[in-house]
């Protein structure tokens, strides 16, 4: 067991480099950056950390600067779902940060991560005086519906690929994260925990993707060739395509 303190307890300000990486720093005007800045933190998260757990009160509002973070909940069955991976650019938690309740859902690190936290008293006070800030937090809100409407549709899928295909499509959002790009760094292991399926069937499907020209499997991750595609593939249940090893 890591005898780490909790991430809370590791957080420092952020550098220069790591503040680039944070999407609505640069829709504020001058007094409200510097107010932004002044409670802005991040914490490196080792795999395994949890970044917020169910029942716990609403202290930060969170964003990945870099890495790779799952959200999920346990249903009473003690069964877990997982809703979404957060790759970099990412922030969530807006909806529980606005309402100020408890988390109904756990953060936890896939692997090595940065992540910011911006105190949830500055978030209200940027809504109440920012006018980029809260057209930024209207924006995610709205994507954040239609991903987790897209998220019930997957959940409901039988088909394997179909399934790592609209899962990939999320992750490509470049409004709830525009620092993924067209390339995503992640390995078929960290890919198999957020679509529920197993390493080997998932890397049946990247393969079945690949062969249809949507993806290119790349050494540490994925480039997307046709997100369209991704978002509305519906396939038919046939045997896998030989392994690919070039992805972790």
């Amino acid at each position: 067991m890591s005898t780490e303190p909790p991430l809370h307890q590791r957080r420092r300000n952020p550098t220069p480099d790591e503040l680039l990486g944070i999407p609505w720093l640069p829709l504020l005007q001058p007094e409200e950056r510097t107010r932004a800045l002044s409670g802005l933190q991040v914490g490196d998260a080792a795999p395994g950390d949890y970044v917020c757990r169910v029942g716990k009160p609403v202290t930060y509002w969170f964003g990945v600067v870099e890495g790779l973070l799952k959200m999920s909940s346990d249903n009473e069955q003690g069964m877990t779902m997982t809703f979404t991976g957060v790759p970099p650019g990412g922030w969530f938690g807006e909806g529980t940060a606005l309402k100020r309740e408890p988390y109904r859902y756990n953060i936890q690190a896939l692997r090595k991560s940065v992540v910011a936290g911006l105190p949830v008293e500055t978030f209200h006070w940027l809504l109440d005086h920012s006018i980029g800030f809260n057209r930024f937090v209207m924006n995610q809100l709205n994507e954040r519906l239609g991903q987790f409407i897209a998220a019930r549709e997957i959940d409901r899928m039988n088909n394997p690929d179909t399934r790592v295909a609209r899962s990939l499509a999320s992750l490509f959002n470049p409004v709830l994260y525009p620092g993924v790009g067209e390339i995503l760094r992640i390995t078929q292991q960290e890919l198999a925990y957020l679509v529920g399926l197993s390493r080997q069937r998932v890397n049946e499907a990247l393969n079945a993707l690949q062969a249809q020209g949507f993806i290119r499997i790349e050494y540490g991750g994925l480039r997307v060739l046709d997100l369209g595609a991704l978002r509305s593939s519906v396939f038919a249940s046939k045997k896998g395509l030989p392994p690919n090893n070039h992805m972790g």
